[in-house]
């Protein structure tokens, strides 16, 4: 019976804390409303996932957490320095195609957001085969330090979660 309640657990609790996060006033209401939502989100989208997402290394996925929040806040002043001081004629924008050795689905989405959510890179597309991600990234010198950033920096911390 728990488990056609709460088919995805971790789920249901992450949706109920973004809804007080996004409402940013907890009352009775906003945490009924948030619990209907934790409850209801999951079991009506059970059905597209027939393989739960294994992380194996739940440890190492807190880290990569900090890390990627670490990140974010190091990039956007990067970009604020970028847009207020360097003239556009000096930004070098390049298109990146890093190549990928997740396989897993989850990985490979969760490495997406991770570029799309550190200001001054966006993921663009996956190749035909998801053997590589196109990037675009607002300002760098060195295209191959991005390339080899995200994979030692994102792509092998996956690869230790997702197994």
């Amino acid at each position: 019976m728990a488990a056609r309640l709460f088919p995805h657990p971790l789920l249901s609790l992450v949706l109920v804390v973004v809804w007080l996060g996004l409402v940013n006033k907890v009352t009775l209401g906003n945490v009924v409303l948030g619990a209907i939502l934790g409850v209801a989100v999951p079991m009506l989208t059970s059905p597209y996932w027939p393989n739960r997402p294994r992380i194996r290394a739940p440890l190492r996925a807190a880290e990569y957490a900090l890390v990627v929040l670490w990140d974010i806040v190091v990039a956007n002043v990067q970009v604020a320095l970028i847009i207020l001081f360097k003239p556009n004629d000096r930004i070098h924008s390049h298109w990146i195609t890093v190549p990928l050795e997740l396989t897993s689905a989850e990985a490979i989405t969760v490495l997406a957001g991770t570029i799309t959510m550190t200001p001054g890179t966006v993921s663009v597309t996956f190749s035909a085969d998801i053997h590589s991600i196109l990037v675009h990234c607002l300002h760098t010198d060195d295209p191959d330090a991005v390339r080899a950033n995200i994979k030692n920096r994102y792509e092998t911390r996956l690869k230790e979660i997702f197994g």
